[in-house]
């Protein structure tokens, strides 16, 4: 192939230190499996995680074996040859736990400051003993790491982990020479950084991330940032900003950003770094598509980009995108199902590639079926959708029928709201996908029982999604009430003063957007003690924070709605208190019902029939892709 045109800074070769990589595409990890992110064919793969000091404070669990001890130097020898195995080179992240590791009962945990955690183990102040074995350790891993075959090494200083704990003041609070100022807190991690460099020679390419804002009152300052990695630039070759902390929840909504952050939120952080120091700087965070990692790097912000959570939602991005075909990349949500923290370890998967976390059961490609065969699909909503370019890609006959004039169902209009651009991205890849197969879509077409026995389907599946819930409120039909669908896409028909009847996912969205962005009086009524509760918890934090900023935009929890009379609404709150809340406008937003009654009106035609997606249950676009998937995979 010719040298790429489309996004030429993204594709061309760098040099690190001594070894030359063919592009500016590094696969984060996220979690131990890299195997597919290797075969997609970025620059670097980082193969998972390692700890430094095992036995010890431990990184993923107490007891956890070295990686390159006796018995396990083989299986870590394989990490290698997996990242290699679509040229990229390979790295593994160096990391350490801190105050914050996992310990066996009764053990200790070892931070710049000594104290008690929430869980009862004590964390204890290091010493120059500890600190001592502690950089010794990262040492000897860095070289076992080269020793073994990997092409560098991503040392994790960032996200409030032992090194860069001692960083911040958030965490160190010690008044030796290793606390106070940015020159006495820096020590211990530059100690760490030269016995590495020390241990790997000057030609073993090394990379560092740090987290350039911290997101926490009393975190480290940008400006101390950026004095520590002048000093560490000596030792390293590569620094990769991200931001944020982990296990703090309040600020992890920064590392793995919600859907209320803006994209590329650290690439100002980055090309302040990149003004000031003589290293490669990488940046990682809500890049989400080759045209915004381009303009980054033709930007000359950073000099290579980081993608993690876009590698877990296609982990062909970087194939898709030197091919010069960003359209068929399946785009990320950033609904973080993905990830354990903000899933409670439940559920954790991918809401567009039902292949993550399932690749011992799921292939990579789906073989096609022994017999073509016709596959009738009512509604074209995420599960139906999913289900018609599956069971084409099974090389089946798939007529999709949609009554309305467009697909997506209620993606459709979620798609329209402000802080929904992955929904949208999302919604926009399924109407190109369709539009390249030839699945017979048929809109403004609904469906019939006839219709159905008319078409003779080998197989047919049911995916005619909920329909919105109408809670028996008095007044409910007064003609200043709209519900949410309305209020999304008719937005001239919204006053200025608001009251949303419901605190779910889309109420809560819904009034965010007409309070901060439309700057109208809004007022979210929500029977329950939870806003958005069936978002997962960094979603909800998100929320929460963006709701901070909406002056105009009040919140009642445990309140019930009365009545709606054209002036308002009258509701009585927590306190058992009656309110008469004036509104112009009183949406809806009670959630939805399955479609039941439309859904089972269809069985009897074909002795293979499937309901999914919303008509069965209302769920997440997570499960309207997996029931989707799964079904037609089958067929």
């Amino acid at each position: 192939m010719s040298m790429n045109l489309r996004y030429p800074h993204l594709f061309s070769p760098l040099k690190i230190n001594s070894i030359m990589v063919s592009n500016r595409i590094i696969a984060n990890p996220m979690g131990q499996v890299f195997a597919e992110k290797a075969l997609g064919r970025p620059g670097v793969v980082v193969a998972g995680s390692v700890i430094t000091q095992p036995g010890k404070s431990s990184w993923e669990s107490a007891g956890q074996p070295y990686a390159f001890s006796k018995y396990q130097v083989e299986k870590t020898r394989q990490r290698v040859l997996i990242a290699h195995q679509g040229g990229a080179k390979a790295s593994i992240e160096i990391a350490h736990a801190g105050q914050y590791a996992r310990v066996e009962s009764g053990d200790f945990a070892i931070g710049p400051t000594g104290y008690v955690r929430e869980d009862g183990v004590e964390v204890r102040e290091m010493d120059e003993a500890m600190m001592e074995e502690v950089a010794a350790g990262y040492a000897k891993t860095a070289k076992d790491a080269r020793d073994v075959g990997f092409d560098m090494i991503f040392l994790h200083f960032g996200h409030g982990w032992l090194v860069p704990e001692f960083l911040s003041p958030l965490f160190n609070k010690r008044t030796d020479e290793y606390g106070g100022s940015i020159e006495n807190r820096m020590k211990f991690p530059l100690r760490v950084l030269r016995e590495v460099r020390e241990a790997v020679g000057p030609y073993f390419p090394i990379e560092m991330r740090i987290s350039a804002n911290e997101y926490m009152l009393g975190g480290i300052s940008f400006e101390d940032v950026l004095t520590f990695v002048k000093e560490a630039q000596k030792y390293i070759d590569v620094v990769q900003v991200s931001c944020g902390l982990d296990i703090e929840h309040e600020a992890n909504v920064y590392t793995a950003s919600t859907n209320f952050t803006e994209h590329g939120l650290n690439v100002k952080y980055a090309k302040a770094i990149k003004e000031n120091v003589d290293i490669l700087v990488s940046v990682v965070g809500a890049i989400m598509n080759p045209d915004e990692a381009e303009r980054i790097l033709a930007e000359g912000a950073a000099d290579l980009v980081a993608l993690a959570r876009p590698l877990v939602a296609d982990p062909d991005w970087p194939i898709k995108a030197l091919e010069g075909r960003p359209e068929d990349i399946v785009p990320c949500l950033r609904c973080l199902q993905c990830y354990h923290i903000s899933t409670n370890r439940r559920n954790v998967g991918c809401s567009v590639n039902p292949r993550y976390t399932n690749e011992s059961w799921v292939p990579k490609k789906l073989p096609k079926a022994e017999s073509r065969r016709r596959i009738v699909i009512v509604g074209a909503g995420p599960a139906g959708c999913r289900a018609a370019l599956t069971a084409k890609e099974r090389g089946h006959e798939v007529i999709l029928l949609e009554k309305r004039d467009h697909i997506g169902g209620a993606i459709h209009y979620v798609a329209m709201e402000h802080f929904k651009v992955e929904v949208r991205d999302y919604l926009e890849y399924l109407k190109i996908q369709i539009g390249k197969s030839d699945i017979d879509l048929r809109l403004n077409t609904e469906a019939t029982p006839e219709m159905i026995r008319a078409l003779q389907p080998d197989a047919l599946i049911i995916a005619v999604g909920a329909l919105p819930a109408k809670p028996p409120i008095k007044g409910i039909d007064s003609p200043n009430v709209i519900g949410f669908y309305e209020a999304i896409e008719h937005e001239e028909k919204i006053g200025e003063n608001v009251v949303i009847i419901g605190g779910g996912t889309i109420g809560a969205e819904i009034g965010l957007e007409l309070s901060l962005l439309k700057k109208k009086n809004v007022t979210v009524v929500e029977m329950t003690d939870e806003l958005a509760a069936q978002g997962n918890m960094l979603y909800k934090i998100g929320l929460r924070h963006k709701m901070d900023e909406a002056e105009r935009l009040r919140v009642m929890l445990q309140t019930n709605c009365q009545e709606i009379t054209p002036a308002g609404v009258f509701v009585k709150d927590r306190e058992g208190k009656e309110i008469m809340l004036s509104a112009d406008t009183v949406i809806i937003a009670a959630g939805v019902r399955a479609d039941k009654r439309t859904a089972e009106s269809f069985y009897g035609i074909t002795p293979e029939t499937y309901m999914i997606g919303d008509c069965e249950k209302p769920r997440k676009i997570q499960e309207a892709t997996m029931e989707g998937y799964t079904i037609a995979a089958g067929l």
